[in-house]
C-alpha cells in the first residue's frame, strides 16, 4: 500500500519513466532470442525498435560502415526485433557468398518483397530452392542467347551508342545533366533483349517506365524498404516514401504485362526472338511442373531484370564520368589510347579490348570502386555455420556490406596516374573482371611484385 501511494504521488513522467524501466527489465529477463554462444558483436539496441534510429536515413550503409570499423568485419545488428548479421570487407564477402555459397543462397522473407510480388515467392532474385536454380539457369542461357554471346547485341550497343551521342550533342556544348542519357541508352539494352526492341529517348512510357524503375531502386535501399520490413503492420497504414515502391512496382508490372500480350499476338515458337519469347514458348512445355514457367512469374523476372541491368549499369557509367572528370591525367591518357588504337572514324568493338589494356584496366578499377550497390539482398543462413569465427545460427539474415576503402582507391588513382604510356605494351599477366568492388582492390593493377599483379609497364 505504501508504495501504491508512493506511486501515486509521482508526477505523469516520473510514472511513465519507471514504468518504461520495469518494462525494460522484464524485457532483458524474459527475452527468448538471447544471443547463443559466440554471435557476432553488435551495438546495444532498444527493445521492440531495436537500431532502427541509430540508422543514417539517408546513407544507412556509412552507418553500418562506422559498425564494422569498431566490431570487425562481422557484426550483429536488429531492425525491430530481426537480428541481422552483417559482413564487410572483401575476403569476409567472398567466405560468405563464394567459399559457403551454399550455405547462404536462400532469401528470407520480406513483407516488402511478399506485397510486391503479390506474395508470390518467385522471381529470379527472391525465390528459393529449385524454382530459383531453375530459373536462373534458362535466364542465363537465354541471356546468352539473345544477349552475351550474339554479335548482333554488340552491333545493338554500338548503334545505341550513337542515339546516345546524338541526343547529346543536341546539347550544343551546354552544361546539361547526363544521368537521364545515360539510363536512356543502358535501359534500351536491357529492352532489346527482353522485349527485342528499343524505345525513343521521347517515348512518354518509356520515360515513365525508367522513372518507375529509378525510384524503385533508390527506394528498395534506403531507410524506408528497413522500416517496412521491420514493422510491416505500422507502416503498411502510414504514410510516406515507402508507399511509391509499391506505386512504382504497379506501373512497371502493368506496362510489362502490356508487352507480354503483345507478344503473345504473334508469338513464333520455333523462332524466339527475345527472353519473353523463350519463355512463353518455355511455358507450353513444363505446365504444372512448379518450377516457375507461368506468366505471373514471367512478369516478375522481367521486373528483376529490368532492376538489376539497368540502375546498376547506369550508376557504374555515372562513377566512371565522375573519376574521369576529377583525374583528367588518366582521362587524357585513356583518350590517347583510344585515339591510338581506334581512331577518330569509327566505333570500338570487343575485338579492340586486347590493345586497350590501359582503358581495360581503367574501366575494371572504375567497377571496383564505384559504390554501385553497397547494401545487397539480404540472405539467409540454410543451416548452424560457422563464418569469420562466429556462430550463425540456421534462419539468421545476412547482409553484405560492399565498399572500397577510401586508401585503396587513393592508392589505385596515383597508380593509374603514375603509369606511362609509351611504345611498349602493358603486359596483362591476371585479367579475371570483378563484378562489384568485393573483390580485391588492385588485382588488376599493382606497382610492386609483392602484389598480385595484373597489368603492369612491358619490359623496357
Amino acid at each position: 500500500m505504501q508504495l501504491r501511494d508512493l506511486f501515486l504521488c509521482l508526477d505523469i513522467k516520473e510514472q511513465l519513466l519507471i514504468i518504461f524501466a520495469g518494462l525494460l527489465m522484464v524485457y532483458f529477463h524474459f527475452r527468448k532470442d538471447k544471443d547463443p554462444p559466440g554471435f557476432p558483436p553488435g551495438p546495444p539496441a532498444l527493445p521492440i525498435l531495436g537500431n532502427i534510429f541509430n540508422i543514417d536515413a539517408k546513407q544507412p550503409h556509412i552507418y553500418l560502415t562506422k559498425l564494422a570499423d569498431f566490431y570487425g568485419n562481422v557484426f550483429c545488428i536488429r531492425l525491430g526485433r530481426h537480428k541481422t548479421v552483417f559482413v564487410s570487407g572483401w575476403k569476409m564477402v567472398k567466405e560468405a557468398l563464394v567459399t559457403q555459397a551454399d550455405n547462404f543462397v536462400d532469401r528470407p522473407y520480406s513483407p516488402m518483397v511478399t506485397r510486391i510480388y503479390s506474395g508470390n515467392s518467385v522471381g529470379l532474385f527472391f525465390s528459393n530452392g529449385k524454382v530459383w536454380r531453375r530459373q536462373r539457369r534458362f535466364a542465363m542461357t537465354t541471356l546468352r542467347t539473345f544477349g552475351l554471346a550474339k554479335e548482333s547485341t554488340e552491333q545493338s550497343i554500338c548503334d545505341e551508342s550513337q542515339h546516345l551521342k546524338d541526343a547529346m550533342e543536341k546539347e550544343k556544348g551546354e552544361p546539361f545533366d547526363p544521368v537521364p542519357f545515360l539510363n536512356n541508352a543502358v535501359s534500351n539494352i536491357i529492352c532489346k533483349i527482353v522485349f527485342g526492341r528499343r524505345f525513343d529517348y521521347s517515348d512518354h512510357n518509356f520515360q515513365i517506365m525508367l522513372s518507375n524503375l529509378t525510384e524503385m531502386a533508390y527506394l528498395e535501399g534506403s531507410i524506408w524498404a528497413l522500416l517496412y520490413d521491420a514493422f510491416p503492420g505500422l507502416m503498411k497504414r502510414l504514410p510516406g516514401p515507402h508507399n511509391r515502391i509499391f506505386s512504382s512496382s504497379k506501373s512497371l508490372v502493368a506496362s510489362i504485362r502490356e508487352e507480354i500480350e503483345k507478344h503473345k499476338l504473334d508469338l513464333d515458337p520455333n523462332n524466339p526472338r527475345d527472353y519473353i519469347d523463350s519463355f512463353l514458348t518455355k511455358e507450353k512445355h513444363n505446365r504444372n511442373s512448379h518450377l516457375g514457367f507461368e506468366e505471373e512469374n514471367l512478369v516478375l523476372c522481367c521486373l528483376d531484370l529490368f532492376l538489376a541491368g539497368s540502375e546498376t549499369t547506369s550508376k557504374t557509367l555515372q562513377w566512371g564520368l565522375i573519376y574521369l572528370i576529377m583525374n583528367p591525367q588518366i582521362q587524357c591518357k585513356v583518350q590517347e589510347e583510344i585515339d591510338r588504337v581506334i581512331g577518330q572514324t569509327r566505333q570500338p568493338t570487343m575485338a579492340d579490348k586486347p590493345n586497350l589494356p590501359y582503358t581495360d584496366a581503367v574501366i575494371h578499377e572504375i567497377q571496383r570502386m564505384g559504390n554501385i550497390v553497397p547494401l545487397n539482398g539480404l540472405r539467409m543462413a540454410a543451416k548452424d555455420t560457422i563464418l569469420g569465427g562466429y556462430f550463425i545460427p540456421k534462419d539468421t539474415c545476412l547482409g553484405e556490406l560492399v565498399l572500397l576503402s577510401l586508401s585503396a582507391s587513393k592508392l589505385l588513382i596515383d597508380f593509374l596516374q603514375r603509369i606511362s604510356l609509351n611504345d611498349d605494351p602493358l603486359v596483362v599477366f591476371h585479367a579475371s573482371p570483378p563484378t562489384s568492388s568485393s573483390q580485391t582492390p588492385g588485382c588488376l593493377l599493382a606497382s610492386s611484385p609483392q602484389t598480385t599483379s595484373c597489368v603492369a609497364p612491358g619490359p623496357k
